[in-house]
Formats: C-alpha cells, structure tokens, sequence
C-alpha cells in the first residue's frame, strides 16, 4: 500500500512528517510500536487525525495514516 504513496506525502501535517520520514525512522530504529513512532517522530502527537482511520475527523481525510504505514513496514 505505501508504494503507491510519494516519500514526501505529508502523513502528519501539525508536525509536518513525510512518509518517507515514517518508514525510515521505523527500519533504522527498530520501532516497536506505534506509541515508540509517534514518540520519535511527533507523528500524530497534536490532532491525533493521523493515526489512524477510525480517528480521522479532520475535514480532508488523509489517504494513509501511521498505523497502517507502520504495520506495513514492520509486519509486511
């Protein structure tokens, strides 16, 4: 699924973090969970509305969020 995503397509617009950011930050520190990511990389620390779908209720809905950019890359 993130391969059909730009490296710099902005996951998290309060902190401004890129995909690319995400993925790297993921394999090179060998997070183990989502809470470790956002610890990291602030992704999804201000609004929460990129963590994930179900907690999206930002007007513009984001075409990919944290936890499926993390479970993707740790998990396959």
């Amino acid at each position: 699924m993130i391969e059909k995503f730009d490296e710099d397509y902005e996951v998290c617009n309060c902190h401004k973090v890129k995909l690319g950011e995400i993925v790297d930050v993921i394999k090179t520190n060998n997070i183990e969970s989502l809470r470790e990511l956002q610890e990291v990389t602030g992704a999804g620390t201000h609004c929460r509305h990129c963590i994930f779908e179900e907690g999206d209720f930002g007007k513009m809905k984001k075409k990919i969020y944290c936890k499926d950019i993390f479970n993707e890359v740790k998990y396959g």
